[in-house]
């Protein structure tokens, strides 16, 4: 039987304050915001899938998150120009793995809640040029 699911449409972080996080994500991470229907909530978008920043609401607490792993190129650039605009660094860019087509790279920044943010990159491997 073949799964209903067709991928992710949303994901939640739970946040002490909106304002402070769509401050984080909307102008340090530039992610455009969609709509804002009450003052605890916040909608934006992550390259087609929706990011909700909320306050607990019932579940969930305040920087006890999954960790959100968005893709960047370059990774170094990018983490140097979220560090910039005052975001907390907590590990720069490194390889972290050797694919067969790609090195994996990955660097961490923490939103004014202390949730981990992932930035990610896929360097594709360069064939060799014909001798």
């Amino acid at each position: 039987m073949a799964s209903s699911i067709a991928g992710i449409g949303q994901i939640a972080i739970t946040v002490s304050d909106v304002d402070t996080a769509l401050a984080f994500y909307r102008d340090i991470l530039e992610l455009p915001l969609l709509f804002r229907p009450a003052p605890q909530l916040a909608f934006l978008n992550t390259g087609g899938i929706r990011l909700m920043l909320t306050t607990p609401q019932g579940a969930g607490s305040v920087g006890g998150n999954s960790v959100l792993y968005f893709k960047v190129s370059p990774i170094d650039a990018a983490y140097q120009t979220m560090l910039e605009r005052g975001a907390k660094g907590e590990h720069e860019p490194r390889a972290t793995a050797e694919l067969s087509d790609h090195t994996l790279w990955l660097a961490f920044l923490r939103d004014p809640d202390g949730n981990l943010v992932g930035l990610m990159e896929e360097r594709r491997h360069t064939p060799p040029s014909p001798a």
